[in-house]
């Protein structure tokens, strides 16, 4: 492992944009620009409840995680065809490659589409061409997450499986997101058991709005390797103490959680807390297009708001490739091209 840079606080944004990072909680319809959510709904003929871009836009305005589903629902609907979520999708991948983001992991929520009739092997197809191309043009490797909203039944979540399997070589595991009040870990059980013996990788949103038992529940019952936001665990010690203890990761979303009120300010955000506890947190974007950054800015914000430094900003970065589903051969090459970028700043 190379020595950690000694940055002085003025040259640290430079050395943040230039780190090569994975990205591990990014929710594909999340990145769906104003811009884009307008060409697509000229394209398909989909009427818009929004006069122009700059109007929608400022319906960004969210007071909570369902202020904000509201809308993200609503921008979704201009999502017709395998062309479109191949199009957002690439959409993202040039903007992480601009943010020398190797590899990523990207949700999607195929509920939302197929309640509206547009078929599974559309969605998938789509995103997957999108992850093919990017591989080949921009380097960036990746990889589906396929997420159940739990603000549905489980048996839903069960069809919605069965309707995956046929294209199951083109997604590697499935997550839980939505409204997390009102819809405890417990009620995927079932659904999360199956999935575990089909070899999936398992992943849960729990303690973004939800108590830290969430966080407990959703490794004890739904047995997930990573927990998605978990910022709530900074109110449980013990909790702290058995993330650090068996090294489970954290995909922290510092702009979300600011703009769903989930912290009231950038510079109380627990990030720091969590990271000096031992517990591996990683930075990301989770739905940028609405909450004002991609990865970059996620990192950028944060660190003018909280006491971190380049070491920090190191632990981060190797976390977000040792929490990723790759294999070690994959993770050590990430790895190495860390090393590369360090010592161009030693």
């Amino acid at each position: 492992m190379k020595a950690l840079p000694l940055v002085p606080r003025e040259h640290l944004p430079e050395f943040l944009r230039a780190l090569p990072k994975a990205e591990l909680h990014i929710h594909i319809e999340g990145s769906l620009e104003p811009e884009l959510i307008f060409k697509l709904a000229k394209r398909n003929g989909v009427a818009l409840s929004y006069p122009s871009v700059e109007a929608l836009r400022q319906a960004y305005a969210f007071t909570d995680l369902q202020s904000f589903l509201d809308i993200y629902y609503a921008g979704a609907s201009v999502l017709l065809h395998e062309q479109d979520f191949y199009d957002m999708a690439w959409a993202y991948f040039e903007k992480a490659a601009a943010d020398h983001v190797l590899h990523a992991e990207l949700f999607f929520d195929p509920q939302t589409h197929t309640a509206r009739g547009v078929a599974m092997g559309t969605v998938i197809g789509g995103l997957h061409h999108a992850c093919e191309d990017a591989r080949a043009r921009l380097g960036i490797s990746s990889a589906l997450i396929l997420c159940f909203l739990r603000h549905l039944s489980e048996e839903d979540a069960f069809t919605t499986l069965e309707q995956a399997l046929p294209y199951r070589e083109r997604f590697i595991g499935v997550g839980l997101d939505s409204s997390e009040r009102g819809n405890p870990p417990e009620k995927f059980a079932r659904v999360f058991a199956r999935c575990s013996e089909l070899g999936l990788h398992r992943v849960a949103h729990a303690g973004e709005e939800g108590p830290p038992a969430f966080i407990t529940t959703a490794l004890d019952v739904l047995k997930v390797e990573r927990i998605d936001h978990g910022v709530q665990a900074i109110f449980d010690p013990q909790l702290i103490e058995r993330l650090a203890r068996e090294r489970v990761p954290l995909t922290v979303c510092p702009l979300s959680n600011l703009r769903l009120r989930v912290t009231p300010d950038l510079s109380k955000h627990p990030l720091k807390q969590l990271l000096d506890a031992g517990v591996m947190v990683t930075i990301n974007s989770d739905d940028p297009a609405y909450f004002g950054g991609y990865l970059n800015e996620n990192f950028l914000q944060t660190f003018a708001a909280l006491p971190l430094d380049a070491a920090d900003a190191v632990r981060l970065v190797r976390h977000s490739f040792e929490a990723s589903f790759v294999d070690e051969a994959t993770r050590a090459g990430f790895m190495r091209q860390l090393d590369d970028c360090l010592a161009r700043f030693l």
